[in-house]
């Protein structure tokens, strides 16, 4: 990226509670590379984040965080699906800065197995002392969070309510920011990324990129998802609205054009938490050659999408793709039986 060497991205206006313990590596892969012979691969782990079990959620929550002690909040609910890592690193945010936490999780996933149903975030929920409603699938988990945020209001309680993945405009911030931590560490390791990979799930983390690389002159269509979570259609419509509405936070002047938003839903499979074939072996791939893991849901997938485009050659050899590692590791123990 030709920027200049310490972009900035002024977001002191928004409240923030520190999470992270300063700005994630980004690292080379080099086996991962030669095995595959083709684009060069680096990793941005944002699982390598100390609270909870790690992973990218914690970028959002600094903001969502911030916003709930700002309000006075003593409780926060949040919403997912049973496996939800953000509502496991939402828990761990919660006890870490004393608020009451309560989860809505709706079994989204067709699975009943006694690891996916107990293990893996499920256990770690617990651990940090949420209170987790266990819902059907069909169920309106928001609705049901905003009721209860209600019962608790008539009690004296101080209520934040947070949406699923935290991808609200204000989580999206989170990602933004992230978008000039790459940049900065770009230009510190000399490297110019042709390609920056992600999952694609609530949208947060494609939305929140794009805006800040908009926010900073830069090309947003280099960043390039995998959805997990909907169709094509679906993922590029809502991300693109969250991308908008995270850039009119940062400045109203500016707007993201659709073809900023790049989705390829060939790594979808039968849908959202399904395991698929390609995941299996991008995971093993990944664990073998380099000794990092994926989780199954999120980073799996879209890893199997990067491994396809560079065997495939839609990313050359000699490019320099970035993929951001998003965490999710307990989800690997929910999916035991899978391995």
């Amino acid at each position: 990226m030709n920027v200049a060497p310490h972009p900035h991205l002024d977001l002191s206006k928004f409240p923030r509670h520190a999470l992270l313990e300063g700005p994630t590596p980004i690292q080379h892969l080099p086996r991962l590379s030669a095995r595959l012979a083709g684009a060069d691969i680096y990793v941005k782990r944002e699982d390598l984040t100390g609270l909870g079990g790690g992973g990218n959620k914690l970028r959002k929550l600094e903001f969502l965080i911030g916003e709930a002690l700002a309000r006075g909040a003593d409780t926060i609910i949040t919403v997912g699906a049973r496996q939800s890592n953000h509502a496991r690193l939402t828990a761990a945010a919660a006890a870490r800065v004393g608020l009451q936490c309560e989860l809505v999780l709706t079994r989204t996933v067709p699975r009943s197995d006694h690891d996916y149903m107990e293990n893996g975030n499920v256990l770690l929920d617990a651990l940090f002392g949420a209170r987790v409603h266990d819902l059907p699938g069909s169920a309106n988990a928001l609705q049901f969070a905003e009721e209860r945020a209600n019962e608790l209001r008539a009690q004296g309680r101080n209520v934040y309510v947070c949406p699923l993945g935290g991808s609200s405009p204000v989580g999206c911030l989170g990602y933004a920011d992230c978008a000039a931590e790459i940049v900065a560490q770009s230009h510190a390791l000399a490297l110019s990324f042709d390609r920056i990979v992600v999952p694609n799930g609530s949208g947060g983390m494609h939305a929140g990129l794009v805006a800040g690389f908009v926010a900073l002159g830069l090309d947003a269509e280099r960043v390039a998802a995998f959805t997990v979570y909907g169709n094509r259609a679906h993922a590029h419509a809502t991300t693109l609205d969250k991308a908008n509405q995270t850039l009119q936070l940062i400045n109203p002047a500016l707007r993201v054009q659709e073809d900023a938003i790049s989705i390829d839903e060939a790594q979808l499979g039968p849908g959202y938490g399904i395991p698929t074939d390609t995941m299996r072996s991008a995971v093993r791939l990944m664990a073998s050659t380099e000794g990092l893991l994926l989780d199954p849901v999120y980073s799996g997938k879209a890893f199997a999408g990067l491994v396809e485009n560079v065997t495939a050659g839609k990313y050359a050899a000699g490019q320099k793709i970035l993929f951001v590692m998003s965490g999710g590791l307990p989800g690997l123990f929910a999916y035991r039986n899978e391995f």
